[in-house]
């Protein structure tokens, strides 16, 4: 669970690492153009229900910290997603990452070996 602060703020906003990764792309694209907007989210489970609104300004200071120390892979899809919230009126919407969990399809040429010869393969990801 990563965690961001925001200028004087006495209470950190908890986000799970790879959401604050992703978050952390779209925000300082944002701030270096010397754009303010706001970020919103719901409260975790284990905090009161409800969610939470700041506004983002570029002079307040703002610091990401990451639990683990490996950066993870990007998905762009999803920075574009929050991309476009963050041009919103709305402001950015923390949302879910949207990840593809059907079967994908395996062609005879690319199965992998042990795997009928001729006939499809798919496998659930």
């Amino acid at each position: 669970m990563g965690s961001m602060y925001y200028g004087g703020m006495e209470t950190v906003i908890h986000i799970e690492d790879r959401a604050l990764a992703h978050l952390k792309v779209v925000i300082a694209t944002k701030l270096r153009r010397g754009e303010s907007f706001t970020l919103s989210w719901r409260h975790p489970d284990d905090e009161p229900r409800g969610r939470s609104t700041v506004c983002l300004h570029p002079s307040i200071p703002l610091r990401f910290v990451f639990d683990d120390p490996e950066r993870p892979a990007l998905s762009r899809q999803w920075i574009d997603e929050l991309a476009a919230s963050a041009n919103s009126s709305g402001g950015i919407l923390l949302v879910d990452e949207h990840v593809h969990t059907g079967p994908v399809a395996i062609s005879p040429e690319t199965a992998p070996e042990g795997a009928p010869d001729g006939s499809p393969t798919s496998f659930s990801g």
